[in-house]
């Protein structure tokens, strides 16, 4: 799946990333330390961003549609969040909408001072729980999920904000990496399974909590740990506290966040992304080899498992597809005929490396097959002799409910189609996928422990780590698309 695709409600073919947070407690320009971190987590929501800061007397608070670099770069911005903390949010928006209602942190006055939470991942309960709270007089301001946290803080009979925010957390299921801020102290939370991933830093002394290493890097800021599934931190002017609120679970990371969503220098969960990608092009080329000529990446996520499958198998890397990278997301595209030209705005075959070779397509996964099918025409028109594509990961068959933004079950490729019928599909002269043990393998594990899965596989399975309740309560299929792609949001 090539990067920069539209939401699958307006017909693209693709994952979408999901959320990026990050938070800064101690350092007088922390606005601007967030808004770099911010930067650096771009590549996870591209749509909206946000930062909440606290100046020892009272909250600021900017949310703006559109890319960081668009937005927060503003001297008159930045200046207004004063404080020496303050977290952030950059969201991809789907279903849920783009307006400025939905764009996170979301900041209410509470009994006892100002609370702001961001929120990486979905809430797979968060309609059942609206639901009740809404019978209870609660008046929500937004379509997010992420809005119903806030609500269980503020109602919530215990003592102080520590028990009132784990009786919240408590109340929710599915994903969660949630940053919150409040006048004393910043929280940060994991689900009990860790499906998203959240890491502690520290910047001279200042504690940072971020979604990934590469919002570190960006700053000079140094890694501390990940923060472990199931872990609440609480940062004060007097250091840092950690505790469990939940019963122990084994962990199960998402295991598409090697394959695509988290950056290529980052490190999660103990594993160097771009070692692990490349890996995967390895184990890829020993499943499913074949006699060609030149290896070529779909960029600019299929690039380093490409690498990797070049290198596995001896045959040449070469970058015969290039991508233009200042196409944006709004792209005006003014009637039918320019509309179908639209991957060729992003990606050009290069005919001089292609031209009468046997080409290995190297991608990080299928999902509709409407953008392989062009990218793979796109290869043949520029004189390609065979058209071979290997996908990086397993087929995609079910949708994730865990803050990735995904087409529904129904419209994905590989849950109606057998690998022939997509080959035939986006017309290449052969198809091969990673198994599930072959990406497990690329990871660091031996292979799937079928009884006890070590990440969270489901796209891939169908084999969901958490009760999935408003899927289940209810055949309002409006209402499915929206718990299946809102993504953090």
């Amino acid at each position: 799946m090539a990067d920069g695709h539209d939401t699958p409600f307006s017909g693209d073919d693709g994952f979408h990333d999901e959320c990026g947070v990050f938070g800064i407690f101690g350092r007088q320009d922390a606005a601007a330390i967030v808004t770099l971190g911010l930067h650096a987590l771009q590549h996870r929501g591209q749509e909206a961003a946000g930062i909440v800061s606290f100046d020892g007397s009272q909250f600021h608070v900017e949310r703006h549609v559109g890319l960081i670099g668009d937005t927060f770069t503003k001297q008159a911005v930045i200046d207004s969040l004063k404080g020496n903390r303050a977290i952030g949010h950059t969201r991809y928006a789907t279903t849920g909408g783009a307006g400025v209602r939905n764009i996170q942190p979301f900041f209410a006055e509470l009994a006892d001072g100002g609370f702001a939470v961001a929120h990486n991942g979905n809430l797979t309960n968060a309609m059942t729980v609206q639901r009740t709270l809404q019978k209870q007089g609660a008046i929500f301001s937004s379509t997010s999920d992420t809005e119903t946290i806030l609500h269980l803080v503020a109602m919530s009979k215990e003592r102080d904000l520590n028990a009132r925010f784990i009786d919240a957390v408590r109340q929710v299921e599915g994903a969660f990496s949630l940053v919150a801020l409040s006048s004393k102290k910043m929280i940060g939370c994991r689900d009990p399974l860790g499906i998203r991933p959240l890491v502690l830093g520290d910047l001279d002394g200042a504690w940072i909590l971020a979604s990934e290493t590469c919002a570190l890097d960006i700053i000079g800021a140094r890694f501390v740990r990940d923060i472990k599934p199931g872990e609440m931190v609480v940062i004060t002017s007097k250091g840092i506290e950690s505790m469990f609120p939940f019963e122990p679970q084994p962990a199960r990371f998402c295991i598409f966040e090697y394959v695509y969503f988290s950056r290529p220098d980052s490190h999660v969960e103990g594993r160097n992304v771009y070692d692990a990608r490349k890996q995967i092009g390895v184990e890829l080329a020993r499943e499913s080899p074949v006699e060609a000529d030149i290896v070529v990446p779909v960029p600019d996520s299929g690039t380093p498992a490409a690498i990797g499958f070049s290198q596995a198998s001896g045959l040449p890397f070469e970058l015969g597809i290039i991508r233009n990278h200042y196409v944006g997301r709004t792209f005006i595209q003014p009637g039918d005929s320019i509309r179908h030209m639209g991957v060729k705005l992003k990606h050009n075959a290069n005919r001089r490396m292609i031209e009468g070779k046997r080409v290995v397509l190297v991608d990080d996964s299928i999902v509709r097959g409407t953008t392989s099918q062009k990218i793979v025409q796109m290869v043949r028109d520029a004189g390609a002799r065979e058209v071979h594509m290997r996908i990086a990961s397993p087929p995609t068959r079910a949708s994730c409910f865990y803050g990735v933004d995904t087409p529904e079950t129904s419209k994905l490729l590989a849950s109606r189609m057998s690998v022939q019928e997509m080959a035939d599909f986006i017309r290449v002269d052969s198809l091969g996928f990673l198994s599930i043990d072959g990406l497990y393998r690329a990871v660091g594990e031996t292979a799937r422990n079928n009884e006890q899965p070590q990440f969270c596989d489901a796209c891939f399975t169908k084999e969901y780590p958490t009760r999935l309740t408003d899927h289940d309560s209810t055949d309002n299929v409006r209402q499915l698309s929206v718990l299946a792609t809102r993504a953090g949001a």
